[in-house]
């Protein structure tokens, strides 16, 4: 009796271990791209609290102030989710080229080229139904960001110029239009201290989600994440832009339009954050002036690398970076931090995110090994 009982025991002691084996074999790559990002993060705010304690404030109350200005209460949520809503978009713009092995981080350019047309659009049609305004500045917003980007994408192409380098200095040719138009043959004369264009009109502009004070550009931002997902992993498309991202040479080799991936997928990347320029203009400030370059674009690359290129991974990275984002506020009025402090915490995390990407496929207890 013993040695029965005994057996079953025995069986089960030395089917488990394979057991957890066969499952972190299986999900260890997955477990990875949840488990080095989040560690980054707290180490990020780790380094950050200790930032703060040398200046004679308790790393405690930052954090606590930090979760109240972002998740606290409902109108913190509903700033975190405004401001969610361009991350979402402009880091679409960063993610969907990497499938492609290529490094674009011209999201601010391109919202502010998208900004331009959409106001572009919608002063050349006054007097125009709202609806019809809304749409054509839309596509407006789309396509001004998408050509800004595609640029980039033609220039690697044709005439080998390094996407990042190209896509980065393009941010500074698109601040520089913005400014000349905005405060040239674009300027409103009844703006005297801060130039701007003419206002698209009350009418004109998006409006907010019913219940609520948080715009409808979070509903774009969500749609596009999940519409980019599924052209990425669950199309013919996607997989031969994940082909020719894992080698390109070979991709050439089997036949696959590798030029022709290249641009689609920039100027599909150039339009979410074009559409993200579109938002800010019709739903936030109903105008194009300096305001727009508020740093999203910026703060898009580092929400992509936060979520690994992966467009459904965007949406809570997004939403924790806008947290932190409209938590400055609070930590401005409660410990007399900076508000640009929020800055150096995403300084921070960039750091430490590029700094883990060393860890992938390192950690031993991950790899299934008994």
């Amino acid at each position: 009796m013993t040695t029965e009982a005994a057996d079953p025991l025995g069986a089960v002691g030395a089917v488990a271990p394979a057991a957890d084996a066969g499952f972190l074999q299986r999900h260890g790559a997955s477990i990875e791209y949840i488990l080095i990002p989040g560690a980054a993060l707290v180490g990020a705010l780790a380094v950050f609290g200790i930032f703060v304690a040398l200046f004679g404030k308790n790393p405690l109350d930052l954090y606590f102030y930090m979760y109240q200005g972002a998740f606290g209460t409902w109108f913190s949520w509903q700033n975190t989710l405004t401001r969610a809503a361009p991350l979402i978009l402009t880091a679409l713009c960063t993610a969907l080229p990497a499938q492609l092995g290529m490094v674009i981080i011209g999201g601010e350019g391109a919202l502010l080229i998208g900004a331009l047309s959409a106001t572009s659009a919608a002063l050349a049609l006054q007097g125009a139904p709202p609806l019809v305004m809304q749409i054509a500045m839309v596509c407006a917003g789309v396509i001004g960001g998408g050509l800004w980007i595609m640029l980039s994408g033609a220039l690697r192409q044709y005439r080998g110029v390094n996407e990042t380098i190209s896509s980065l200095l393009l941010v500074y040719i698109a601040l520089a239009i913005l400014n000349h138009l905005v405060e040239g043959v674009m300027r409103d004369p009844a703006s005297l201290n801060k130039p701007s264009t003419r206002e698209i009109g009350a009418a004109n502009m998006i409006g907010s989600i019913p219940g609520t004070d948080v715009h409808w550009g979070l509903v774009f931002g969500l749609v596009a994440a999940i519409a980019a997902y599924i052209l990425i992993y669950h199309t013919v498309f996607g997989f031969a832009a994940r082909v020719a991202g894992g080698n390109i040479r070979a991709a050439k080799i089997v036949g696959l339009g590798v030029n022709k991936l290249i641009l689609t997928i920039c100027f599909l990347a150039g339009g979410a954050a074009g559409l993200a320029g579109m938002v800010e203009v019709a739903a936030v400030q109903g105008r194009t002036n300096a305001n727009l370059a508020a740093g999203y674009g910026f703060t898009g690359i580092l929400v992509a690398f936060l979520a690994r290129q992966n467009p459904l991974a965007i949406i809570p990275v997004a939403i924790l970076l806008g947290g932190i984002s409209a938590s400055g506020g609070l930590l401005q009025r409660r410990l007399g931090l900076p508000d640009a402090s929020v800055l150096v915490l995403q300084g921070i995390i960039f750091v430490f995110v590029l700094a883990s990407d060393a860890l992938y496929g390192r950690i031993s207890f991950l790899k299934g090994k008994s």
